[in-house]
Order: C-alpha cells, then structure tokens, then sequence
C-alpha cells in the first residue's frame, strides 16, 4: 500500500534544495563572472599585459571546476532533511570556490603594465592553500551529508587534487607549477569524464 504522506515529503525535500540552492548558485554565479570579467579585462587590456600561461590554464581550470560543482550540485536534490551544518560545509565550499576564482587573475584598472608571472607568484601561497582547504571542505562535505566517506574513486581523485596543490603552496620551482597546471587539468578533465558525464 502506498504511503499516503510520501508525495507531500517528496516535494518538501525538493523545496528545500530548491530554497537552498538559491544561494548557492548566486555564488558560483559570481565565481564564474569574476573569471569572465578577468578574461574580458584581459583582452581589453592586452596591450599592457605580460602573459604567462600557466595563470590562463588555472582560470580556465576555475571556470570548469566551478561549472561542474554547479552540475554536480543536482545530486543534493535527494537529500529529504537539511541541517544548517549541512547547509554550512556546502556554503562554505562554494565561497572557497569564489575566492578562487578572485585571485586567479588580476585587477584590470589604471594604465600600468600587468605582469600576469608576477601577479601568480606573488599569491601562489594563498593561492594553493585556499585550494588545498577547498578540497579539504570536498572531502568533509561528503561525510556531512551522507554520514560516509566518498567512494574511493572520488577519495583517490580528491587525494592526488591535494597532493599537487599542497606542493604548488610549498615550492615556487616554476617547472612545477608549470607541470601542475597541465596535470590538473588533464586530471579534472578525466574527473569529469569518469565520475560526472551525467546527471543523476
């Protein structure tokens, strides 16, 4: 016999992610203009602007990372009972996120030149750890919301996101942030590919 009170649970779970999801996306939203707004400012100012690669790679690793936590969010539309710890870790991943996303590339005003090296090395440091905590908050959010570890797969994946962001904190050798740019986006594009291809 069918629960007569299932439907009305259903759509208070799918209410409340909804109500919740608001704010989420307005960040993420923000995260992603600010990286538009550095590649438009970048254009717009490319006659005064030294170009070094590896900031390009990471801004446009940014931008994919934070399209798919926007993809991936879906899933938390399962979730039937939200508490404001939940609510909280997943607040607090998506700022990360943001912050990110502000300091990959520079401030576009005046007419000075902008050194894009300069400006990477200059916030490699907070750069890389903002980025170790941000997967750090990944990996708890899991346990938060599901009581449970993430399965191995995202675990191993997470674990060698930490490792290369750790190092790039740690060391200022350029051949390795140099290394590091191009190995985390190969890795998040086989994240991607492996764990993220579809909605669920």
């Amino acid at each position: 016999m069918t629960d007569p009170t299932a439907p009305a649970a259903s759509a208070s779970a799918a209410d409340a992610f909804n109500y919740l999801s608001v704010l989420l996306s307005i960040i993420l939203g923000l995260a992603i203009t600010q990286i538009l707004k550095g590649f438009r400012g970048l254009a717009l100012s490319r006659a005064r602007v030294v170009v070094y690669w590896p900031t390009l790679v990471l801004a446009g690793l940014l931008l994919l990372i934070n399209v798919q936590s926007w993809w991936a969010s879906f899933d938390m539309r399962e979730i039937r009972v939200w508490t404001f710890p939940m609510f909280a870790v997943v607040l607090l991943q998506t700022t990360l996120a943001y912050m990110l996303a502000a300091l990959v590339l520079p401030d576009f005003f005046g007419d000075e030149k902008i050194d894009l090296r300069e400006h990477y090395f200059a916030h490699r440091r907070l750069f890389f750890a903002l980025f170790v905590l941000t997967l750090l908050v990944s990996l708890s959010k899991d346990v938060v919301l599901s009581g449970h570890m993430t399965d191995p797969l995202n675990l191993g994946f997470h674990l060698g996101f930490i490792a290369l962001t750790a190092t790039g904190a740690i060391t200022a050798r350029e051949w390795f942030h140099k290394l590091l740019c191009l190995l985390g986006v190969a890795g998040f594009v086989a994240y991607i590919a492996i764990l993220f291809t579809q909605l669920r």
